[in-house]
């Protein structure tokens, strides 16, 4: 499989208005990598510039070292898999991801093999002769991607595949793209604006915004340690409290607390919601507050505190009935808590 490389991508639709401004990045070869970002922010552009289907207005784009910037799609060794689908209806499913095999000149028991095993490793090869309005939503979602698969592609990619599915099919569909590609060891670059998909299935994730990567790391990196406030945001739920920071320490409205780890300057500290817990009175360190509201969702409340007269969240699993106006003792690790500018 293929590592990719953008050097310093630009794009406009309109003049002076860059959908993506000067953008480089570098996905490992058998990586699993996601661009997420909100609306607007160049994340589908980018991918239809690495399909071929959008033409970059400066920059390269290298496949293995190989400069394939001014190569029609059907050359590029990359295969889409498109958010509708894009499915023939009036084909059944073994023409369908017969389709890119064809057009590459493979034909008779060689053809047949490649596309079940595309669909095997789908689990559809019993459905070989189902019409696609037939299928459900995740069975043509799956068609879709085993017609991508079948063409062998070195860079797959994948514009928000899952956002028509419910819950529970995305849910699946989110475990079956993750075993084939890590199975396949296949690079893949995958868009969405869902954080949980991103967080939950990538190797590494680039977060965008106005055509420029805001942040790049791991899931875990970008969560636990968001590079500025958009970022922070995007990602989760984040609460945010002015403070001030001196003597290694950082003053919030609800206490002082040592700082651990990098800190820029002083401005402003923020936490995570569930990295704040509700302890039994009296515990050390614990500061008071009080319950404004709340969210119940099942495994887990998000409860609406108040505290040196700041509004602030705090996520409790497995929670008990509490009341609007009770007191309660928060505590959570001083490491836990994040500075941003």
């Amino acid at each position: 499989m293929a590592a990719v490389h953008l050097d310093n991508i630009c794009k406009s639709f309109i003049p002076g208005k860059p959908v993506l401004d000067s953008l480089s990045l570098e996905v490992a070869s058998g990586e699993l990598f996601f661009l997420l970002g909100p609306s607007g922010c160049g994340k589908s552009t980018l991918l239809r510039i690495l399909a071929g289907l959008e033409e970059a207005d400066s920059g390269t784009i290298r496949f293995d070292g190989t400069d394939i910037t001014d190569l029609p799609p059907e050359k590029r060794q990359a295969a889409m898999v498109f958010q509708n689908y894009a499915l023939w209806p009036h084909l059944n499913v073994f023409e369908n991801v017969a389709f890119g095999p064809r057009i590459r000149g493979v034909k008779g028991s060689e053809l047949r093999r490649e596309v079940l095993d595309a669909l095997d490793a789908v689990h559809l090869a019993d459905l070989v002769e189902r019409r696609v309005p037939s299928l459900s939503g995740g069975q043509q979602q799956r068609v879709a991607l085993a017609r991508a698969l079948a063409v062998k592609p070195a860079v797959l990619l994948l514009d928000e595949p899952l956002s028509n599915l419910d819950a529970r099919l995305r849910d699946a569909m989110r475990s079956e793209i993750s075993r084939i590609c890590r199975e396949r060891r296949q690079t893949a670059v995958y868009v969405t604006h869902d954080r949980q998909e991103a967080l939950s299935m990538a190797d590494r994730m680039a977060v965008l915004r106005d055509g420029r990567i805001s942040q790049l790391g791991t899931p875990r990196e970008l969560y636990d340690r968001p590079a500025d406030r958009f970022c922070g945001s995007f990602l989760g739920d984040i609460n945010f409290f002015s403070g001030e920071i001196a003597a290694g320490e950082i003053a919030t409205p609800f206490g002082r607390f040592p700082l651990t780890g990098e800190w820029r300057g002083a401005g402003c500290a923020a936490i995570r919601p569930e990295r704040i817990r509700i302890v039994p009175p009296g515990t050390a360190g614990a500061f008071s507050a009080v319950i404004r509201g709340g969210s119940f969702g099942g495994d887990r409340t998000q409860w609406r505190c108040e505290a040196g007269g700041v509004e602030f969240q705090v996520c409790e699993a497995a929670s008990p009935e509490r009341r609007t106006g009770e007191t309660v003792a928060l505590k959570f690790d001083p490491g836990s808590l994040l500075a941003m500018e």
